[in-house]
């Protein structure tokens, strides 16, 4: 069965002037138009293409070899293009763009603006659709995460708290101010932590590993970071936090943690303007 709005293996069955022609659901084609046909293929009759399903301007199902910024059943942030009386249009990768109906804004957008959407098949009209009122589209059932996991994150917007996240495509997950060591802003998409499991299900973020493996990791980078420069980095437990998450990713507070445990274990010498590697 052909997937609307996804990637799908198709075989082709003829070819024509307009292009290829796919074999779809039952007696059912679906053309390739002629400029998405791939170059370093022959596409003979019974060959296999990786293809992305959707609607044309007629509404009629059309291939494309083009991969789109997002698919059916995912989030992303996209880029308003357009403001018309049906609603909103965005740049998802497509010649044709994807319209966010006037129905599903969460809040005023203007050209230029991105949005962090959910995209699904309206199927009273049979239109990829998107909408920007996320809830509904995330799972509600209790997360079935484990402290320290790491999972993807798409993040959507900051409150008072932190910066909410999705979690997975699956969940929201909120990273708490003290956690946001470094810029951030809509839309990123980043590797996290799963930090928290409340009993009110709600689920505390991380942006860098958590728990005492993280601490022995950090410890291990510091050292062999320190070994491609000579012993010495120009760090302490007083440089700037920016210095630190350039050049390992971590806040200043789990750099102070990891540089502790090496002084005390004798591994390392802080000095006021750098640290320095013991050698054996």
């Amino acid at each position: 069965m052909v997937a609307v709005g996804k990637m799908n293996r198709l075989q082709v069955v003829r070819r024509s002037d307009f292009g290829l022609f796919l074999a779809g659901d039952a007696e059912q084609t679906i053309l390739l138009p002629k400029r998405y046909i791939p170059k370093d293929t022959a596409c003979a009759p019974g060959d296999w293409l990786d293809v992305f399903v959707y609607h044309d301007s007629e509404d009629r199902l059309v291939a494309t070899t083009e991969t789109p910024k997002v698919q059916v059943g995912e989030f992303a942030s996209l880029k308003v293009v357009d403001i018309t009386p049906v609603g909103l249009f965005l740049d998802w990768g497509l010649a044709k763009d994807l319209l966010l109906p006037h129905s599903e804004e969460q809040r005023p957008l203007q050209v230029g603006d991105y949005c962090v959407v959910y995209v699904f098949l309206d199927r009273r009209k049979g239109r990829i659709t998107a909408t920007a009122r996320l809830d509904r589209h995330l799972d509600q059932e209790p997360a079935r995460y484990r402290i320290g996991q790491q999972v993807d994150l798409l993040l959507v917007g900051a409150t008072e708290m932190g910066f909410k996240a999705i979690i997975n495509n699956r969940h929201w997950g909120l990273i708490h101010k003290n956690e946001l060591f470094k810029f951030v802003r809509s839309g990123m998409r980043e590797k996290g932590f799963i930090k928290e499991l409340r009993g009110d299900g709600k689920i505390s973020l991380s942006l860098q590993a958590v728990g005492q493996e993280a601490a022995g990791s950090l410890a291990d980078q510091i050292v062999a970071k320190l070994r491609e420069h000579n012993g010495v980095l120009p760090l302490n437990d007083k440089s700037p936090p920016e210095k630190i998450s350039a050049l390992f990713g971590v806040s200043k507070g789990n750099f102070k943690k990891a540089i502790g445990g090496l002084y005390k274990q004798g591994r390392i010498v802080i000095h006021e303007d750098r640290i320095e590697l013991v050698t054996d």
